[in-house]
């Protein structure tokens, strides 16, 4: 069974019919040829970037999301970056005063 993949703009869409157009999942699942788990994740996250939040463990649906995503991706990797530094200027302090 090969596992399919959807665009962004397409689970978009799907999660619309839900949320803005009161499908109900099944009926939208069925409109659209879609599972139910896939379409109920999609929804979950919409109504989330809508509410305001996240998704940490999944692709973001909306620019927005995908902007937040990328931004949070960056302040990980500058604060692991910070870390080394502060334990290299540790290091080299150290050494510089047992001399």
């Amino acid at each position: 069974m090969t596992r399919r993949s959807f665009s962004t703009d397409f689970k978009l869409e799907a999660a619309s019919l839900v949320v803005d157009q009161s499908y109900s999942i099944p009926g939208a699942c069925k409109s659209i040829g879609v599972g139910p788990t896939a379409l109920h994740r999609w929804v979950e996250q919409l109504r989330g970037g809508r509410g305001g939040t996240t998704p940490t463990r999944t692709k973001a649906l909306t620019p927005e999301q995908k902007r937040i995503q990328d931004l949070e991706a960056k302040v990980r990797r500058l604060e692991r970056e910070k870390e080394i530094l502060k334990k290299a200027t540790a290091v080299l302090m150290s050494d510089f005063l047992d001399q």
